[in-house]
């Protein structure tokens, strides 16, 4: 049964629920919701609902009439995300906005072959490396793999690219062989039903691929699931992998439909295996495409470098130039369903890459921007950092949360809105696609524009003037003086470079005055913007779950002072007016209320909210864990952006 409590149920009500329903042997579970907390009770005893619902500090009580329990919808609601570490302090998720793939011979059988495989996959793209040490051949005398010495050369050429190790377990006696080189056990079509290998594989608490039986339903395939979690782990990803059917055009029937139909009766991650799925080569890259655009959470499939040779499933393994162009298409498909790739960060130089490490080491702490040198950003980045970081230029903010997520760079410095042109609204967006980078400090800059030419133009020869959007529009009065064709620039030193390198009387740029000694121009007119009040704010993001003591140090120290989220409300009058009330009894001063519009949800829309908190309060992050606990009850969701110093 799925237990709701109460929003205002105290920490005694709650003891005593929990201590009725363990001593009937029920095993409970509390699951922190979008909306509200649920402990979810499972146990063989049956029991009268009513005597739970009549207790302080319950809500409702929901039945779960389901075989399978702790894998159903009605146990979790929100979709589960099974979290996996690397070797690089990077958490890779599977679930969620991210699709993964795991990419990787079907057997190992040198340690020459992983490295090769292992670079290979991990420059395409794949976060996750896969390989057989041990091989379930349906012929006694086909390769079956290698064993302990498999797994070493597996380990090895994981840890050497970033990639966690993902292998199949074929009997529970290999546990203790395993256990110190597998970072994630696959658990095959053939004992997808061996349930004692599933109760051994789920108290060890370690993340599972379990692949569905050759002619297993899904109900089937859930209830395998369910003795996973029954046994003790919460982290287990499904993966569709063909049927047996009477089809013999390919391997076996892939079953995407199964992927939609999963999402409504599990919470559980999906998976897609087309390589088994199909059989044959050139058919893998299209149903691979295929799952990902059906709603699956990632790929796996087996790459060689020389498939004529594997010996094993060569026929059904893509050539590392064909996984390349299948990641390549993926990351174009992405976007259109609303998600990102994952990757893996770059931050620790892989084997034989001296010179990397070299200019890894050179370069020190790095923070990218948008625009060219001499950008409002850069300044920032500067004035923020001091000394401590490199300003690294890239072309849009896109690239910004992209180069922080793959480690690319250590911090993104990200306007989020101006005092005269208002918000970035581009960011905002960016801030909810990119849910595991969150917003790490804040500095706001006061913004000093300047007409910029090549010597010997006046303002009587301009005819065409430079510079980005806002910064045409926070000089519109001084602009209106002139009938000038306005050309919009990545960033205002974007637009000073190209007048710069067109060298012509008729072109000046509207950006900083110190971007005329960077370009060699000339400053015609200083100071005019329309409000000398003008100021950009700038945000700092960064990865989660990547703690670097020295990149703590680079921010600026003290406690946090800000707070920022975004939130959903109920579809309910009053909804907004009931959050709002949440950040006034928890003396949060609410001083910023954005609202963005859902995509895909016409006339529904997300609200970003910014809160300063007192610098008399002794422990902020335990005040804003409070208010997060208490708002949910309220809101339709809400996640924190960041708590930080500005």
């Amino acid at each position: 049964m799925v237990i709701v409590l109460k929003n205002d149920i105290t920490e005694s009500e709650k003891s005593n629920l929990k201590n009725l329903l363990a001593s009937k042997n029920f095993k409970l579970n509390e699951v922190p919701g979008e909306e509200s907390t649920i402990i979810a009770a499972v146990g063989k005893l049956a029991m009268d609902f009513r005597e739970v619902e009549v207790l302080p500090g319950v809500d409702h009580v929901v039945p779960i009439s389901k075989p399978y329990k702790m894998a159903s919808r009605e146990y979790k609601a929100e979709d589960s995300i099974v979290e996996i570490p690397n070797n690089r302090g990077q958490i890779i998720r599977v679930g969620g906005k991210r699709i993964v793939s795991i990419a990787g011979p079907c057997a190992v059988e040198s340690r020459e072959q992983m490295m090769e495989i292992a670079a290979a996959v991990a420059e395409s793209g794949a976060v996750m490396l896969r390989g057989g040490a041990y091989k379930p051949r349906t012929s006694p005398y086909s390769f079956q793999g290698l064993g302990e010495e498999g797994l070493k050369y597996l380990k090895e050429a994981g840890d050497a690219y970033g990639l966690p190790v993902v292998t199949e377990i074929v009997a529970a006696e290999n546990i203790p062989v395993m256990k110190d080189y597998v970072d994630v056990y696959q658990v095959g079509a053939r004992n997808m039903q061996n349930f004692e290998l599933l109760k051994k594989l789920g108290a060890l608490g370690k993340p599972v691929i379990l692949k569905r039986g050759l002619c297993a339903t899904i109900e089937e395939w859930l209830m395998s699931a369910e003795y996973l979690l029954s046994s003790g782990t919460d982290k287990v990803i499904l993966c569709e992998r063909g049927i047996r059917t009477y089809e013999r055009a390919t391997r076996n029937t892939l079953d995407l439909s199964a992927v939609p139909i999963l999402r409504g009766m599990t919470h559980l991650p999906i998976i897609v295996d087309p390589s088994h799925a199909v059989g044959i080569r050139d058919k893998i890259p299209p149903m691979g495409l295929a799952a990902i655009a059906g709603g699956a959470d990632g790929i796996i499939v087996e790459v060689h470098n020389h498939p004529e040779k594997a010996l094993s499933d060569g026929p059904q393994s893509l050539y590392p130039e064909q996984f390349d162009k299948l990641m390549k298409d993926i990351i174009c498909l992405a976007p259109v369903i609303g998600k990102e790739v994952a990757r893996i960060r770059d931050d620790k130089p892989v084997a034989k890459s001296s010179k990397t490490a070299r200019k890894a080491a050179e370069g020190g702490i790095k923070c990218a921007f948008n625009g060219e040198k001499g950008a409002y950003a850069e300044m920032a980045v500067e004035n923020y950092f001091e000394t401590k970081a490199q300003a690294v230029p890239v072309s849009d903010f896109n690239q910004i949360f992209q180069e922080v997520l793959d480690g690319k760079v250590d911090f993104g410095m990200v306007p989020i809105e101006n005092s005269t042109a208002g918000s970035v609204y581009q960011n905002y967006d960016n801030l909810t696609r990119y849910d595991d980078i969150s917003i790490v400090g804040a500095i706001s800059m006061k913004i000093q524009h300047a007409l910029l030419a090549p010597k010997g133009a006046t303002i009587e020869t301009i005819k065409n003037v430079y510079s980005h959007p806002q910064g045409l529009y926070q000089c519109t009065n001084f602009l209106r003086n002139y009938n000038w064709k306005q050309i919009d620039t990545v960033s205002t030193a974007t637009g000073a470079m190209l007048v710069s390198e067109k060298a012509s009387i008729e072109n000046a740029a509207i950006a900083n005055a110190r971007n005329s000694k960077i370009y060699n121009l000339e400053v015609l007119k200083d100071d005019i913007e329309d409000n000398p009040h003008n100021f950009t704010r700038f945000v700092i993001i960064a990865a989660n779950h990547v703690e670097n003591k020295e990149l703590l140090k680079a921010l600026k120290d003290g406690k946090p002072n800000r707070a920022s989220f975004v939130f959903t409300t109920k579809n309910e009058p009053g909804a907004l007016y009931d959050c709002l009330g949440i950040f006034k009894e928890h003396g949060l001063n609410l001083n910023r209320l954005e609202s963005r519009p859902i995509p895909g949800t016409p006339w529904s829309y997300r609200f970003f909210a910014d809160a300063a908190i007192s610098e008399t309060e002794r422990n902020p992050e335990k005040a804003i864990e409070e208010f997060t606990k208490c708002f949910k009850g309220v809101a339709g969701e809400i996640r924190l952006l960041g708590l930080y110093r500005e």
